[in-house]
Order: structure tokens, then C-alpha cells, then sequence
């Protein structure tokens, strides 16, 4: 791992542990906060994949209010990633273990009403990824290949959780097992692994995505995870810092330890 990648992994788990510190944290402050990252990790995951709802216009969608001028994919794009997120909430709440059938569970949601004949449903035709320099693994190979990515992720526990959130992510979005929603699937399965551990979700930016796609080829291409690894770290710091900034903890000193708190509630 580079030093500046280790040396920012270091940093998150000294901000980590001060955050774990000041548990429990103030109910109203969590709910907020909460509020918060769900909003903008909707928006900006929507975003990278082309929906054209704006912040604001999400938040509005979220609250049930119908946006004129936006089609209904992108309503249902918005409260669609929302209930996924509080699925993967739920699944980390309970302690469950990564499965396929949770990733289909994940992925039914994020295409509920879009396209019901393919949510939850491994693609059956080969497709390609605009702009990728590697092809997805033939459709008759999916069985096997998903088979693959639970096995290796559960050879992955030793790994710096950062690490493996992001190296999961990148396995998951190679294989491309759907048609359709792949990378925001992708990016909640980050999130679960993250949240499970007790990291604070890491919310990649619309204003990231090209070096976000170029982070990702490269460690599809190479297998050298060092670009999308510090990538997602770079989220999470983000997110931490909202947190400390908001707890007033900023400058609080980083004990040895403390106990993680999985999901978004922190």
C-alpha cells in the first residue's frame, strides 16, 4: 500500500475512533445527519449513472412530492436507492453475512418498477461497459463468477476494511451481473461492507466520477486496487468529517479504542 494511501487509512481510524468515543452520540444530531448522507449519497450515486434530478429536486422526491419536468425513472431512481439503503441498514443492523441472494435483494430494489423483469435477475446476454477497457465475463460464467467474489470476499477479512470495501466494489462492477444498475448496486455493496464495520458510508461525488471510472478501470485492468482504495478512503474522510465537525470533536484526541457502531446511524 502507498504511504500516503496507509497514512490516510491511519487518519481515518484515529477519527474513527474519536467519533466511536463520544457514543452514544445525541438522537436528534444522528437523525440529521443521517437525513443527510442518505440525501447526497442518493443524488450523487443517481447522478454519476445520468439522472438529471438536482439535489434539492431528490430531497423533495424523497419527501414524496412529484418533480414536473422529470420522468418517472427518475423518481423512482431516487426513493428506489433510498429504500436500498435502508435495506442494507437493516442487513448490517441484523449482523448478516454477504450473500448472493442479498446482492439480488439490493439490486430488486434499486430496479423496482423500472424494469421488474430484470431486478434481482443475473443478465442473460453479454453485454459491454461504455468507455471500459475490459469486457464482463460471458452471462454463462456469471454463476461461477459470483460464486468467485463471495468466496474471495470470505478469504478478505485480514484486509484493512477501506481496503476491502473498495477491492469488493471493483470484483462486483468487473463481473457487471446485471443488465442495468450495476454501479449503484455496486455502491451500496461498498457502503454495506463500510457500514458493518462501522465506517460512515462512503459517498462518491458526481464531481468525482472521472476519476472515479478511471480509478475503476485501472483496477479492473490491473489488479492494482492503490487508485479506487484511496478514492473511497478520500469519502469516508469526508463523511467522518461531517460528523466531528458537526459533534464538535474535530480536535478531540483519538483514543486507543472503542467499539465500532455499524450503519448510518453511527
Amino acid at each position: 500500500m502507498p504511504n500516503q494511501t496507509a497514512a490516510l487509512l491511519n487518519t481515518i481510524d484515529a477519527d474513527k475512533a474519536t467519533l466511536d468515543a463520544a457514543r452514544p452520540l445525541p438522537p436528534h444530531t444522528v437523525a440529521s445527519l443521517r437525513e443527510k448522507l442518505v440525501l447526497e449519497w442518493t443524488y450523487h450515486s443517481n447522478a454519476i449513472e445520468g439522472n438529471t434530478l438536482t439535489l434539492r429536486e431528490t430531497k423533495v422526491v424523497l419527501e414524496g412530492i412529484t418533480v414536473g419536468g422529470k420522468s418517472l425513472r427518475e423518481h423512482f431512481e431516487a426513493t428506489n436507492h433510498r429504500d436500498a439503503i435502508l435495506y442494507v441498514e437493516d442487513i448490517v443492523a441484523k449482523g448478516e453475512a454477504l450473500s448472493e441472494w442479498q446482492i439480488r435483494n439490493i439490486h430488486s430494489l434499486v430496479l423496482k418498477g423500472i424494469d421488474d423483469n430484470e431486478a434481482g435477475r443475473y443478465r442473460r446476454e453479454n453485454v459491454v461497459i461504455a468507455g471500459a477497457s475490459t469486457i464482463p465475463p460471458d452471462f454463462l460464467h456469471l454463476p461461477a463468477e459470483m460464486a468467485a467474489l463471495i468466496a474471495w470476499y470470505e478469504n478478505a477479512a485480514s484486509m484493512h476494511p477501506i481496503e476491502r470495501a473498495a477491492e469488493l466494489h471493483t470484483r462486483f462492477v468487473k463481473i457487471h451481473p446485471f443488465v442495468d444498475g450495476n454501479g449503484r448496486t455496486g455502491r451500496l455493496l461498498l457502503n454495506f461492507e463500510l457500514m458493518k464495520d462501522g465506517y460512515p458510508p462512503a459517498i462518491i461525488r458526481k464531481e468525482d466520477r472521472l476519476a472515479y471510472y478511471d480509478a475503476l478501470d485501472y483496477a479492473c485492468v490491473s489488479g492494482d486496487y492503490g487508485d479506487i482504495t484511496r478514492l473511497v478512503a478520500e469519502s469516508v474522510q469526508r463523511s467522518l468529517d461531517v460528523y466531528l465537525d458537526v459533534l464538535g470533536l474535530r480536535h478531540s484526541p483519538a483514543p486507543a479504542s472503542a467499539p465500532p457502531s455499524p450503519g448510518l446511524g453511527m
